[in-house]
């Protein structure tokens, strides 16, 4: 097991920085590269989940995976769109640039989405999670045209605040369980119980996941980001980065708040808003890979209802524990088939305008008949994949809706409202392209499909007609494989997918679908334009929730922050200022009444004695100095004089000392020293 897992992980994470260079050998060195890289994944995936699904973890460089039915076989899915990828990619990128970077981040990605599918602990999960959502940016960036970098500011904004949300998340879990090992998580909170702090991890982790997923309402950069991809990387963004969003959140419904009743209505609201808004936009876009880039949105709003399902219906939960796993699946592998057949499309051509795309695709059944496939399978028509899938979380929200009366009613039948805007936007893109006339707008296709992209889109649609036939024999199989990872049971009873009971739903959704094409989309979203009836949308940007909601919210709370980090600036500096001036107020003060003490001091008890003044006789004096100019053979009555002058002076300094305070205190310190003394030597 743990060389398989370091060839489905660890390979294409090395064989990323080769991948960069080998585009310098020469082109069909790095596609030949490229191909073989993803098809030594894919067939160690096969490997690894043919053996026994024991569920025990292994450990490579302190990350720990695991090989359990659902994890197993979503890797295989995984590692297959991505070799289809490949496969295409050399026709797809024919004179393009930066090939060297997008073949290192493919199989980069490749990696991080394998560890993430494989990995046992919640840590694993989302060191890959972040590498994948980083290293998958480059994709949306590819072309680095306006488009394209406005796209990949929206994605990255999205992936960042996602990430860090979900570390929040986790961070908590971890505070409450102990562990984040996925097994162990519902044994442990069985133990603990449910609390506030639990509910709050599991939104926060919601967040991360739901991000990734393109779930309501931060689905905002998947309409955006998949029209400027590349067709190949828009294919695995739709296909199986979303499913790595959707795997975290069964994690959390099946592991940390199962058969939970305020968890299960709030993937219900949010899946129910989610189905609704991709398919309204989609009728509305004009452009191919932005429709199918809202309906990618749709359709995870179609499993977040199942996933719902799984835990308000409990231990009756097998028609959506199958159904939820089968949708994801088919949705996975449908988008690989539509986007690879637009990705063909671009190549010839160089537009997704459906009004320039009129007619380009009559007389190219290698396009045509796998694009129809898909289309069909994503609309639910019977002997598909998508029928199966759409049809058991269909029963599901039935049976429930037998327990929890109209809101589920209701539920319902925007499920099959949202499933007949379905058929009604696949019908357009397929009639518009591969059935009507084309037009002198029309382009003429640039070279034939060559013959690995042809066996790319034959590989990617084989699947569905193979698992919509054998629904018991092959689809239940599968799936039954699945359902233990999301605490799923088995059928008590047969499902008769083809009673009518169960077509009545599919043949409401068509009825629905049929309506809107012919009445809407034919009749309100088109116009006449030189001649000619072309396609518009006019509702273009006017319900931009990005640019209507988020972005001014996000300006206002700028503001606001800014005010208040002003504000919180401004309140230090006034403070210091304040304190300052005070504090010189009272030093002030101190120093003033000291002033006054003194000035009280000298004015009462140490009043400055009056001069006193001497008699001005100096005879004493003036004969001192006569005998010294005598002896020193001077003028006898002039040094006479000089010695009175000093002795006056003496005697007035003298004076002066006396009266002063400051030798008052310099005596009484000289007092204070004697007494000491005194003391000292009487008591020695």
């Amino acid at each position: 097991m743990t060389v398989l897992v370091m060839i489905c992980v660890f390979l294409p994470l090395i064989a990323s920085v080769p991948a960069f260079f080998t585009g310098k050998k020469g082109i069909a060195v790095r596609d030949g590269f490229s191909l073989l890289i993803t098809l030594s994944v894919l067939t160690a995936a096969v490997a690894l989940a043919c053996g026994k699904p024991d569920g025990t973890a292994g450990t490579v460089l302190s990350f720990t995976f695991v090989r359990s039915g659902f994890q197993a076989v979503y890797a295989v899915v995984a590692a297959f769109m991505w070799f289809c990828a490949a496969l295409l990619s050399p026709h797809y990128f024919k004179g393009h640039h930066n090939l060297g970077r997008y073949y290192a981040f493919f199989l980069l990605t490749l990696g991080a989405t394998m560890g993430v599918f494989l990995s046992a602990d919640l840590t694993t999960t989302f060191v890959f999670f972040e590498i994948m959502s980083f290293a998958s940016y480059t994709w949306v960036v590819q072309e680095q045209d306006a488009d394209a970098m406005r796209a990949g500011k929206t994605y990255l904004v999205i992936a960042v605040l996602g990430g860090m949300v979900l570390l929040m998340g986790l961070f908590l879990l971890h505070s409450i369980t102990g562990t984040l090992i996925i097994a162990e998580l519902s044994a442990t909170l069985h133990t603990a119980g449910k609390s506030t702090k639990l509910y709050i991890a599991a939104f926060c982790m919601l967040v991360g996941f739901g991000a990734k997923a393109g779930l309501f309402p931060l689905h905002i950069w998947l309409p955006k980001a998949h029209p400027v991809a590349p067709a190949p990387a828009s294919a695995l963004l739709s296909g199986v980065l979303t499913k790595t969003g959707v795997f975290g959140m069964l994690i959390i419904t099946a592991h940390i708040l199962p058969e939970d009743h305020i968890w299960g209505y709030t993937l219900l609201t949010l899946g129910s808003i989610t189905m609704l808004l991709g398919a309204v936009i989609a009728v509305f876009s004009v452009n191919l890979k932005r429709t199918l880039a809202c309906s990618s949105l749709s359709q995870i709003g179609f499993i977040t209802v199942g996933v719902s399902m799984i835990t308000l219906l409990g231990e009756e939960n097998a028609l959506a524990a199958n159904g939820t796993v089968l949708y994801m699946l088919n949705h996975s592998l449908v988008k690989l088939v539509l986007f690879l057949g637009a990705g063909a499309i671009y190549a010839g051509a160089h537009t997704l305008d459906l009004n320039k795309l009129r007619g380009y695709g009559r007389n190219k059944p290698v396009i045509a008949i796998p694009f129809f496939l898909g289309a069909c399978s994503l609309a639910g028509i019977p002997g598909l994949c998508g029928y199966l899938s759409k049809t058991l979380v269909h029963e599901s929200i039935v049976e429930y809706a037998h327990h929890a009366g109209f809101l589920i009613t209701a539920v319902e039948w925007l499920f099959l409202l949202s499933g007949g805007l379905t058929a009604a936007y696949m019908l357009k893109l397929f009639i518009t392209i591969f059935v009507e006339k084309p037009t002198k707008d029309t382009p003429v296709a640039h070279g034939k499909l060559c013959p690995l992209s042809a066996a790319a889109l034959i590989l990617s649609v084989v699947a569905l007609p193979v698992l919509g036939v054998l629904p018991h024999r092959l689809a239940e199989k599968l799936s039954g494989v699945m359902i233990p990872f999301v605490h799923g049971h088995d059928f008590h009873h047969a499902v008769h997918y083809f009673a009518f009971v169960n077509l009545k739903g599919v043949l409401i959704s068509l009825g629905i679908g049929i309506a809107v094409y012919l009445l809407v989309i034919r009749r309100l979203l088109m116009k006449q334009e030189d001649g000619r009836r072309v396609h518009y949308n006019p509702l273009e940007g006017v319900f931009s929730l990005e640019e209507n909601v988020y972005k001014p919210v996000f300006r206002g709370i700028l503001r606001v922050l800014g005010a208040l980090c002003s504000l919180f600036d401004r309140v230090p500096d006034a403070v210091i200022k304040a304190g300052t001036f005070l504090l010189t107020v009272l030093l002030r003060a101190c120093f003033d009444l000291t002033d006054l003490v003194v000035l009280l001091l000298r004015k009462t008890i140490f009043r400055t004695a009056k001069d006193i003044h001497e008699p001005h006789d100096r005879k004493y004096a003036y004969a001192m100095g006569r005998f010294y100019g005598k002896l020193t053979k001077k003028d006898a009555d002039r040094t006479g004089e000089a010695f009175v002058r000093v002795s006056e002076t003496i005697s007035k300094t003298s004076w002066h000392l006396s009266g002063n305070f400051s030798f008052a205190l310099l005596m009484t310190c000289f007092g204070i020293c004697i007494i000491l003394l005194c003391i000292l030597f009487f008591n020695a």
